[in-house]
């Protein structure tokens, strides 16, 4: 067993190979095998592979070296050379035991969700598949492999958004998730063969190799707009995926698939895509200051629209869905100002407590008959006791207005470095951009705060809005999912316990951890700004508090208020501008789906039907007609043969002749 460990580098490729063969069982064979050995083959592997991603994590700490190891090559075409190689170093240890962790537990609450649902092996393998793709994504030492599992993940959400496809509005969700994706992939595509045709290969240790063997090339890429290009390009990619402005519609929708799913995609897999990505190339991005600005604007835009959607919808998973989009922002605002390690300890919090807030709302909805609109709960703490105080906890996380509890821990380091940053182009050039954009940061913080807290007033401590006999049937789902809301609950709390900063007391040993990766020059401690942090952490919490109490009071204590301002002038105007999410998806309707469905329907009728099917159509009656002309000759008669051959020899003299006498 010590000698296994010693070399866990040797055996990494079974972290993502355990959930494929876990996919492959269920998905060949999960019909014919009895439910319990369906639940077991889908857990085990996945448990499996983080027992594995746990070890590597800690060699990787032991040594502070990067396991690597190389399988051979995938293919080799003219000057492209693929591999097929896996690394774990600190970033990818970070994410392969939020995966295969957090995957774990989502598998495990499953189990007593999707009980009785007749596809249940289908659901285990989906989820099995999901995780072997993201797997890849992060451990993948090329942009092809990151490639194959950035797609990997693009077609599990497909498959799981649209799980119960026989309900139309489920399969269209998960068709608008695919075909949304795939427009980020398209230009992600392009900016991988950009960095093909300049630096010559495609991985990721190459590519940083190539900018310090060459900076005079990597000079001229800069100055021009080369490395601007490619960046904007991948981050076009990162904004499917990562569901930033413009292409965030999907995510909302992917509501439609089991709460399970939900809670995956949020928390553990697809939307942590892009903000991994970045992080990956952050050598690559930090080359460009304009795509930098640009990543800031659309992280800080995003965040702040949809916390104004988040506050006003009735749907408990859609308000956790504009959360994330809220939150996804969140980490994008710290990537752009060159916070890396930040952004990727606020990606690793947000997957405990949005994994048990998801969770929580699955049990919330399976506790009241499959009901999601808020409005017509209440009084839910006193029936679902574990449910409320779990949920309760994911919310002080998210709203990041307890102090030292996860999400606060993230939150306020992301809005202190953002308030430190100093740059700023074009229009932006002389202005205070990162005070700027730290308001906004601000008060995304405070809409968060709300909308998270009239979450719990709505759902647990307003007077009941339900049936009586419905309220008294309203119990605790099953003891498995409630021990996954408890053990979440606790990662929560103390998940940020690693990157307590030093104003606080700590020494942010994950900053550390990740400055292997990101900046060894910064791997010694952090830079002290006076008391700029204490203000800024004081400003946050305390208005936070005051928010997350209004709504607590509002929405718990069934104010009038809220109605009345809903109900006429510009407070009726705002709310439903927010509630129907500014009509942004009518709005692509009319600009793009109608659009390309028109023309579709004018190239189908005029270049397809008309002229190709004209041509070849026109073709065959070509020769109809032809054969019937000669079919005018063929009359049977030997002496009109026998006139044909005679004339066509005189034909052939005539012709002869005349070539010979002009010769």
């Amino acid at each position: 067993m010590i000698h296994f460990i010693d070399n866990i580098e040797n055996y990494i490729y079974l972290i993502p190979l355990l959930p494929l063969i876990g996919f492959v069982i269920n998905g060949l064979i999960g019909k014919n095998l009895p439910r319990g050995i369906v639940y077991f083959i889908g857990c085990i592997s996945i448990f499996a592979s983080f027992v594995l991603s746990a070890l590597a994590l800690w060699k990787v700490i032991d040594t502070g070296n990067a396991l690597e190891i190389a399988y051979g090559s995938w293919f080799h075409s003219g000057g492209l050379n693929v591999s097929i190689g896996l690394k774990v170093d600190q970033l990818s240890a970070v994410m392969i035991n939020i995966v295969s962790g957090v995957g774990f537990l989502i598998h495990f609450y499953s189990i007593g969700y999707m009980k009785g649902d007749e596809g249940i092996y289908k659901f285990f393998a989906y989820l099995n598949l999901f995780c072997f793709a993201m797997l890849v994504l992060v451990m993948g030492d090329n942009l092809l492999l990151l490639f194959l599992g950035w797609e990997g993940v693009g077609l599990c959400s497909y498959l799981l958004i649209g799980f119960w496809y026989k309900n139309k509005d489920y399969a269209d969700a998960g068709k608008k998730a695919f075909i949304v994706n795939r427009i980020g992939d398209f230009g992600f595509l392009i900016g991988i063969f950009l960095i093909f045709q300049y630096f010559g290969t495609l991985n990721i240790a190459g590519i940083q190799e190539f900018l310090v063997k060459h900076p005079g090339e990597v000079k001229l890429l800069i100055e021009g707009g080369v490395i601007t290009i490619i960046t904007l390009l991948l981050f076009v990619g990162a904004t499917g995926k990562s569901a930033q402005i413009p292409l965030y519609v999907w995510l909302p929708d992917a509501m439609a698939g089991p709460t399970p799913v939900s809670a995956l995609i949020h928390a553990a897999t697809m939307v942590t895509a892009g903000v991994y990505m970045i992080g990956r190339l952050h050598f690559l991005f930090s080359l460009s200051e304009v795509t930098m600005l640009i990543i800031l604007i659309v992280g800080a835009v995003t965040a702040l629209y949809s916390g104004t959607i988040a506050i006003t919808q009735k749907d408990i998973k859609k308000v956790l869905a504009y959360s994330t989009i809220s939150q996804l922002g969140y980490m994008f605002m710290a990537m752009s100002v060159g916070a890396f390690s930040v952004g990727i300890f606020h990606l690793m919090t947000h997957a405990f407590f949005k994994a048990l807030l998801f969770l929580s709302a699955g049990s919330v909805i399976i506790a009241c008959h499959h009901e999601q609109d808020m409005t017509k709960m209440g009084g839910l703490s006193k029936r679902l006791p574990v449910t409320h105080i779990a949920m309760f906890i994911g919310m002080l996380a998210l709203s990041g207005t307890v102090p030292y509890i996860s999400g606060f821990l993230s939150k306020d380091l992301i809005l202190e470095k953002v308030f430190l940053f100093e740059g700023g182009l074009g229009v932006l050039s002389g202005l205070p951009v990162g005070k700027i954009f730290w308001g906004v940061g601000l008060i995304t913080a405070l809409f968060t705060a709300f909308y998270s807290f009239r979450l719990m007033g709505m759902t647990f401590w307003a007077k009941t809005r339900m049936k009586d006999e419905d309220y008294h049937h309203v119990k605790e789902p099953s003891k498995a999912m409630s021990t996954v809301l408890i053990l979440l609950a606790v990662l929560s709390i103390v998940g940020g316990w690693v990157g307590i900063p030093e104003i606080l007391g700590g020494n942010n040993p994950f900053h550390s951890f990740l400055s292997k990766v990101f900046d060894p020059t910064s791997a010694h401690g952090e830079v002290h700004h006076g008391n700029t942090p204490y203000i800024l952490m004081g400003v946050s919490t305390s208005l936070g508090i005051i928010l997350a109490i209004i709504a607590a009071f509002m929405y718990g204590k069934n104010w009038s208020f809220p109605e009345r301002f809903t109900q006429k002038g510009i407070g009726k105007l705002l709310h439903r501008l927010s509630y129907n999410k500014y009509y942004i998806d009518e709005l692509y309707e009319v600009l793009f789906v109608k659009t390309i469905m028109k023309g579709s329907r004018l190239l189908w009728k005029w270049v397809d039907a008309f002229i190709i099917d004209g041509l070849v159509n026109g073709t065959g009656r070509l020769a109809q007609l032809i054969a019937k002309l000669g079919q005018n000759v063929q009359t049977g008669n030997v002496n009109t043969y026998a006139l044909s051959i005679v004339l066509g020899v005189m034909a052939l003299l005539t012709w002869f002749m005349i070539a010979t006498y002009n010769n």
